[in-house]
């Protein structure tokens, strides 16, 4: 099992509850090709460096998780196919990726005390 983690911005027209949904259907598709979800992170509506699609905004969500290397296609075709999606990456993380990822977990949990 390889540990990915993958970053993805979806539109901003978006309702809160149609946001949700989005990521409910990628959580879903990781879900059903055998993924254990670690970690989640919705990162709010932020400023894009630049325009995509004459939008200057987009709700950014990160999910890291385990899975064998070729759910990776899977999802990606996914987000390719889901005219919500504006941008994503998924990345292969290494042991020191894995570690570092930890420790922006922790703080961020810390933070929201």
């Amino acid at each position: 099992m390889n540990h990915y983690e993958t970053v993805f911005i979806l539109t901003p027209v978006l309702s809160d509850s149609q946001v949700e949904e989005a990521v409910k259907s990628f959580e879903k598709l990781l879900k059903e090709n055998n993924a254990t979800i670690v970690n989640q992170e919705n990162w709010g509506l932020k400023k894009l460096a630049y325009s995509i699609q004459l939008k200057r905004n987009g709700f950014y969500h990160l999910i890291e998780f385990q899975a064998p290397g070729e759910i990776v296609n899977a999802l990606e075709l996914a987000f390719k196919r889901d005219e919500r999606v504006l941008r994503f990456l998924t990345v292969k993380l290494d042991k020191h990726g894995v570690e570092w990822a930890r420790k922006r977990e922790e703080k961020v949990k810390s933070l929201k005390k």
